[in-house]
């Protein structure tokens, strides 16, 4: 049978999909594999399911050989995978879009709700066992209501997350590559997106367009008052950039769940008490990650039997 070759842990529930049409290998390193080590467990596999820290390129293709069919990333970006190269070996790409939009959208709003209510300090301080007591002027944040929230990509989880905000009385702008016809946020440029919102939240893919698309220029841009939400990909946002900005007090805050360098964190945004920082955990339901792990071994058994992939990306 064919070798299936996964390059970290998935749920059961995926691994037996996988089982169905090969001999599945999962890698036994409770950590990214190290370029030397992803060349070595690849070898001689006609798929691999990869995360989003695999660097899946040409050199990744070569070491699992002639054989290889089917590259699946269990994740909806895939910037991590050289899908150019991997066409031009007639290798099939896929993605795990859709399963994990709910659950993505749900912590970006989390997010905002832990920016603007202060909970991170105030989970600290009842923690730390420091005196407190309630007054009308304790650890004030602010509502969502009649507030603007800037959407920067309005694919589906952008969706969701307009959705969820104007449950909240909030009002939408957005920019993308085109307007939105059955949208009913306002569709304008992206630079005034950051003029006018009160929230900035970032749900572009990651492209050489888009990496530091939030840089300084963008964060003076940005209301003093105004908050970055970030759910996407690390390198979109400059880090540097945003802790100069928070330093200097050109914006009231930031939300980041994903990094540039990840796992790492620019070291001066870790003790700032208005920034929230969340260890990449937008699809982090045992329900949608095991969706996302069992659309990608259905991608693998699809193309393994010789049918088209269910969610294939294109070069």
């Amino acid at each position: 049978m064919p070798k299936i070759a996964v390059t970290r842990w998935i749920p059961d529930e995926a691994v037996r999909v996988l089982e169905s049409v090969g001999e599945v290998a999962v890698s036994p390193a409770d950590r990214p594999l190290t370029p030397e080590e992803l060349r070595e467990f690849v070898s001689g596999s006609a798929a691999v399911v990869s995360m989003l820290h695999d660097r899946i390129d040409s050199t990744v293709a070569e070491a699992a050989g002639p054989g290889l069919k089917v590259v699946a990333n269990v994740a909806v970006g895939y910037d991590n995978v050289d899908v150019a190269a991997m066409t031009e070996r007639g290798v099939v790409v896929a993605n795990t879009p859709g399963v994990l939009t709910d659950a993505t959208a749900d912590l970006t709003f989390g997010l905002l709700l832990a920016l603007t209510r202060r909970l991170g300090e105030g989970e600290r301080l009842v923690r730390s066992g420091r005196p407190w007591s309630f007054h009308l002027g304790f650890l004030l944040g602010s509502g969502l209501q009649g507030t603007t929230l800037g959407i920067v990509g309005l694919g589906q989880i952008g969706r969701a997350v307009a959705e969820r905000a104007a449950a909240f009385g909030m009002r939408i702008v957005y920019s993308g590559r085109s307007r939105k016809a059955d949208f009913a946020g306002e569709f304008v440029p992206f630079e005034e997106v950051l003029r006018r919102s009160d929230f900035v939240s970032l749900h572009c893919p990651l492209t050489p367009d888009t990496r530091h698309l939030i840089d300084a220029a963008a964060l003076r841009a940005m209301k003093p008052g105004a908050y970055l939400v970030n759910t996407t990909r690390g390198p979109v946002v400059d880090e540097s950039a945003l802790a100069d900005a928070l330093e200097a007090g050109e914006i009231a805050g930031a939300a980041l769940d994903v990094f540039e360098a990840e796992p790492d964190v620019e070291p001066r945004l870790l003790g700032r008490e208005n920034v929230v920082l969340t260890p990449h955990l937008g699809s982090a339901t045992v329900e949608t990650r095991t969706a996302m792990a069992v659309l990608a071994a259905r991608n693998v058994a699809s193309v393994l039997a010789g049918a088209e992939p269910l969610t294939e990306v294109s070069a």
